[in-house]
């Protein structure tokens, strides 16, 4: 990926890249489409405009990252191969957003060094927030690969004026509020997705049940303990260290409650928040899966002002569930 040569064809000293951290891993495999361009290129800086490029953006994440930088009147560029993203999502942000000049989409790999050379030499860019799949002190081979990418991205941040911003994060639910956007994951990869969308499908009857691994973990009542931050206070976190980033600078923050929950508490507010009595199925442990994680955020609370207000893990989760039952097959429909 010669995201660097691309960077310093452009100039970018002052710029700022905001790189998101996952526990799930987001995979790039780049190809230009001739056609895959909604709208012009955006090729000039405009004064008091920022234009944000988001990698990943059409993905669960990503689009409500997206929504939020629109709705503060950012300029906006999603980049994405649809491997797990979704074309419905940005025809929503397209039909919320369809003024000339504010919103495009490009389908691309970042993989693909031809096609990224030739975004940014189209583009003029002045923030860069990347979906990218990294790891802090990482516990297995996974972990340790992941935390490559940010290593990667530290070095680079050395030999220019960029300003970056790291962001680590767990566990992902909710959805958007107002009910525009949700998670719907390709069919493919349900098996590999959330906690929250296994919920959903058993709750829908499109899985049998949940299957839950480990009961004799050291824990309260013997599930694995994690983090679980709503995907609005997550873009919150994002915006805000758009804002505050600087140049030559590196930033790096943990984005959680700060609270873990244990799979059986989050099964039992599925239960709730769904109102079905789903069955589940309790397994062995699955190797290599740690007892607790979850994170410390008080350096984002102390330097950027950041808190999680959505804390409420049944009110997050019904949330999200308003818009699966509005969404049976996901983007491909609405029902009213």
């Amino acid at each position: 990926m010669d995201i660097v040569s691309a960077n310093r064809k452009r100039n970018f000293a002052g710029r700022i890249l905001v790189a998101s951290v996952l526990t799930a891993v987001f995979i790039f495999m780049f190809s230009l489409s001739p056609d895959s361009n909604s709208t012009k290129a955006f090729p000039r800086h405009e004064p008091g405009v920022t234009h944000v490029l988001v990698t990943g953006g059409a993905g669960y994440i990503g689009s409500h990252a997206a929504l939020r930088l629109l709705k503060d009147s950012y300029r906006v560029t999603i980049v994405d191969n649809l491997s797990r993203g979704n074309m419905g999502a940005v025809k929503v942000l397209q039909e919320l957003f369809p003024q000339p000049g504010q919103l495009q989409f490009i389908y691309a790999d970042l993989g693909d060094a031809k096609a990224v050379n030739k975004i940014f030499a189209e583009n003029a860019f002045d923030a860069v927030m990347h979906f990218a799949a990294v790891a802090y002190k990482p516990i297995n081979p996974y972990g340790k690969a992941k935390k490559m990418s940010e290593d990667i991205i530290i070095d680079f941040s050395k030999t220019t004026n960029m300003a970056v911003m790291i962001l680590r994060y767990f566990n992902v639910i909710g959805s958007d509020p107002e009910g525009r956007l949700g998670e719907a994951p390709h069919p493919e990869l349900r098996e590999h997705g959330r906690i929250s969308g296994a919920c959903f499908d058993a709750a829908r009857g499109i899985i049998p049940g949940l299957k839950v691994r480990g009961t004799d973990y050291n824990t309260a009542d013997g599930t694995c303990v994690r983090d679980y931050i709503d995907v609005t206070d997550l873009v919150d976190a994002h915006v805000l260290a758009l804002a505050n980033a600087k140049p030559g600078k590196v930033g790096i923050y943990n984005v959680g409650t700060g609270k873990g929950r244990s799979v059986k508490e989050f099964v039992e507010a599925c239960k709730k928040a769904t109102g079905v009595n789903i069955k589940v199925e309790y397994l062995s442990r699955r190797p290599g899966d740690y007892a607790e994680v979850y994170s410390d955020p008080s350096k984002i609370r102390d330097e950027l002002n950041w808190t999680a207000r959505f804390t409420d893990l049944q009110g997050s989760l019904q949330i999200a569930w308003r818009w699966q039952k509005t969404h049976i097959n996901g983007y491909g429909s609405r029902n009213n």
